[in-house]
């Protein structure tokens, strides 16, 4: 059974207020962090290698020293709780159930930064999560923990909940900070880094719900003992929101140890796929990261079982391997059509596309149009070499990931699964009432080459 940090309370009546927090042992890491010095509760964080949980999985403790602390200009902490990839949905539970231990990771992460105001910038759809968070600092607040003169230490915070328009491209934590200063939200040319030039053009630190709440089990057992959790640079736990064709969808926390195979099959897990169907592949981290077959995922290129975390889940690079993202697992079952979940997500990132990028704004589309085509049986076979093509002309030549990641399932999808796009073509009118089963594919499905 993986060890919980942070939800190791989450089953207790209550625990969304105050008083019931505080009685599980809540505050108790603020006050222990307020009685450390800023520079030794950030080797705890580095000592801990925490990385961020957001998708990147960049070191926060590293993050954090990068930013800037010109004399006289005031630094912010900003917390992007615009959760907008399909497949996840793991930030939500933690604001909706757990809302103290991300105030609380947000006062000690601010003390640290030395943000006097701090914000919360959600998801425009999450329209009933504001008001829980408000309520929890309104909470804090009158306890002493968030306002003026925090436990007599002279430290000031605010923490301000600001509701976005429900856009994916504000996801990307410059167009966050262009929506939270009251633009449009569009990715800024990077550099300048917003840990030097962020909100208002002060020194920002943009960090993931999941990443600012750890900070309250690293300062509670210590960054040293954080890092034994887990394997390898794939330190603490991480919460997966599990979701498709499985028996327990839901938010799990795991310590990254476990296997991929168990995560699916398992009862204290997923409980496998219903029906007694086969798995025919899954997108571990969120819909943006690459899709791999069945074969591919359980086990490595070479024959080694696939982990739980973000080193395993990348071995093989793209060509044979994925990415742990945001930790969306979508499950896919056998009876899935591959060309029909790709053309889903391809209209989604044209619909999200921002536009300010030509390959973006224009590629998207074409991709969307073309994959339409295939699923619809009017599609010809230069059109998948034609979609490769153009999803190699989006991919890094885009201002932000967005491209990257419009791009990276559609040549998954072709990579590991040509076969299922050419007989939609071959079978125009087949293709309209049946499904390319597990059955037509090799046992196990071909590792595709490199491209």
């Amino acid at each position: 059974m993986s060890k919980k940090l942070l939800l190791k309370d989450a089953h207790v009546e209550g625990i969304r207020y105050f008083e019931t927090y505080r009685k599980q042992g809540g505050y108790t890491a603020a006050e222990k962090a307020f009685k450390m010095t800023p520079e030794e509760i950030l080797e705890e964080v580095k000592t801990s290698g925490l990385r961020g949980r957001g998708g990147a999985g960049f070191p926060t403790g590293m993050k954090w020293s990068f930013l800037a602390k010109p004399e006289g200009v005031p630094r912010h902490l900003v917390v992007n709780a615009d959760e907008s990839e399909p497949g996840t949905f793991k930030d939500r539970y933690l604001m909706e159930f757990l809302p103290h231990l991300l105030i609380e990771g947000m006062l000690i992460s601010s003390f640290v930064l030395g943000s006097n105001v701090s914000y919360i910038y959600i998801r425009g759809e999450y329209s009933w999560i504001p008001d829980i968070l408000e309520e929890a600092i309104e909470e804090a607040k009158a306890a002493g923990f968030l306002g003026k003169n925090i436990l007599g230490t002279g430290f000031d915070c605010e923490i301000y909940v600001q509701r976005g328009g429900g856009a994916y491209i504000c996801g990307e934590e410059t167009a966050l900070l262009e929506s939270l200063e009251g633009k449009r939200g569009n990715p800024r040319l990077k550099p300048p880094f917003p840990a030097v030039k962020g909100l208002w053009e002060r020194p920002t630190v943009v960090n993931n719900v999941e990443s600012i709440a750890a900070i309250v089990p690293i300062i509670e057992i210590g960054g040293a003992e954080y890092a034994k959790i887990g394997v390898g640079r794939s330190t603490g736990t991480k919460l997966i929101s599990a979701c498709g064709n499985i028996n327990k969808p839901g938010v799990y926390e795991i310590d990254m140890t476990i296997t991929v195979e168990e995560f699916i099959y398992s009862d204290e897990y997923c409980g496998g796929i219903p029906n007694g169907k086969k798995l025919k592949a899954c997108i571990p981290g969120g819909s943006s990261v690459p899709i791999v077959p069945a074969n591919l995922l359980l086990k490595t290129v070479n024959g080694e079982p696939r982990y739980m975390n973000y080193e395993s889940l990348a071995d093989g690079g793209f060509a044979t391997g994925t990415m742990m993202g945001s930790g969306g697992f979508i499950v896919l079952d056998e009876d899935q059509c591959i060309v029909e979940h790709t053309m889903t997500l391809a209209r989604f990132y044209n619909h999200e596309s921002c536009g300010q990028c030509t390959p973006c704004r224009e590629g998207t589309g074409w991709m969307y149009k073309i994959l339409k085509k295939i699923e619809k049986g009017e599609g010809k076979m230069e059109d998948i070499d034609l979609l490769w093509d153009i999803q190699r002309k989006i991919e890094g030549n885009t201002i932000c990931p967005l491209g990257d990641a419009a791009a990276w399932p559609v040549a998954a999808a072709i990579r590991h699964f040509r076969d299922e796009f050419e007989w939609h073509i071959k079978n125009p009118e087949l293709c309209l009432t049946q499904n390319y089963g597990l059955a037509n594919y090799a046992d196990p499905i071909p590792v595709a080459a490199s491209n």
